[in-house]
């Protein structure tokens, strides 16, 4: 009799490990089925992309992800939305393709498609001192400085040209990443400026030697600088002090003089005497 009933709990535990075990795989299906159904497509790179490079059909792939881990900006589909586009912020690998990372359509590639909205790309030839010995990057900040003389005066100066200018490429390299020890050294660097400052950096290019001085990015102040001429080094660094002109003392009155009367001769006879007289005019 005991042995009867353990045999019948026995089977009364398996059919109903069995049911749980339907139960769970039936809810777990459920689960997976709704996640499927809450999932969409994605663009994202296969690759690293560089700065100005345009996206072949092979840089980038679409996935199946949850719909809420897809950010804001990304691309459903690669075919007429992507591939042909520029970059203008490096993609890593991996990354979503984002539309903050693109030149807008039919934008082009290459630096053209990195300048901003208004502002011209305009390079300047450097060299390794002039340059900060090739520290400067795409995407540094810099002041520009010309040394040179004015028109018609032959003493030399220096001026802050620009300040807080934008660097764009160094060389032909518009990503930071892809320099080398090498290529860091470049004779050309090309800033981003608004078309005033591009023609005031021709004429200094013309007039002058350039001079790039890096900022901090994070300084954006603009204080005004005065131009430093060759007083600034043979005076110990202080600034001449003209002269003070004085005004000469006016001549002293002249003072006036009495005239002295003039006597004119008589001569007066009495008898056998001769006499002269001298009377006032």
């Amino acid at each position: 009799m005991n042995r009867t009933r353990l045999v019948f709990i026995g089977i009364l535990a398996l059919a109903l490990g069995a049911f749980a075990s339907a139960l769970a795989y039936r809810m777990l299906q459920a689960r997976t089925g709704s996640g499927q159904g809450a999932a969409d497509d994605v663009v994202v790179a296969t690759n690293n992309i560089s700065v100005g490079a345009r996206i072949q059909d092979k840089d980038v792939r679409v996935v199946r992800l949850p719909a809420e881990a897809i950010p804001q900006g990304s691309f459903r589909q690669k075919d007429g939305h992507v591939i042909g586009r520029g970059v203008v912020q490096p993609i890593s690998a991996g990354d979503f393709v984002l539309t903050g990372k693109l030149a807008a359509e039919n934008g082009g590639s290459g630096l053209a498609s990195i300048v901003p909205p208004g502002m011209r790309a305009v390079s300047v030839r450097v060299n390794d001192f002039s340059s900060v010995s090739g520290f400067v990057q795409p995407g540094s900040r810099v002041d520009v400085l010309m040394t040179g003389s004015a028109t018609g005066s032959g003493e030399i100066q220096t001026i802050t040209v620009l300040r807080n200018v934008a660097v764009l490429a160094n060389g032909q390299k518009l990503d930071r990443s892809l320099l080398s020890s090498e290529s860091q050294n470049s004779p050309v660097i090309t800033l981003a400026v608004s078309p005033d400052d591009a023609a005031k950096l021709a004429l200094a290019m013309n007039q002058g030697h350039l001079q790039l001085a890096l900022r901090n990015p994070l300084d954006t102040g603009q204080a005004e600088v005065a131009a430093v001429g060759m007083h600034a080094l043979y005076q110990n660094g202080r600034p001449v002090v003209a002269p003070v002109r004085t005004k000469p003392k006016p001549a002293p009155t002249p003072v006036a003089q009495t005239p002295v009367p003039t006597a004119y001769p008589v001569e007066v006879i009495k008898g056998d005497k001769r006499d002269v007289t001298k009377l006032p005019d």
